[in-house]
């Protein structure tokens, strides 16, 4: 069986990228977005998201 499946791949990612997000996190010579509207917005829309998934994860685990 392999170390990594895709999906813990996949988790990976999501991980760095949420952090990277939420953090303002940017690589050099890039535009700068950690202050603007469209940031804002993505980050709202991954607490939303956060939110979400606990509620889903929280009602699944209630169930069984």
């Amino acid at each position: 069986m392999p170390a990594m499946t895709w999906l813990a791949w996949l988790g990976l990612a999501v991980i760095v990228t949420a952090f990277a997000a939420v953090t303002g996190f940017k690589a050099r010579g890039t535009r700068p977005v950690a202050h603007t509207r469209l940031m804002g917005m993505a980050r709202l829309a991954l607490w939303v998201i956060v939110i979400i998934v606990a509620y889903l994860a929280f009602r699944a685990y209630s169930v069984s």
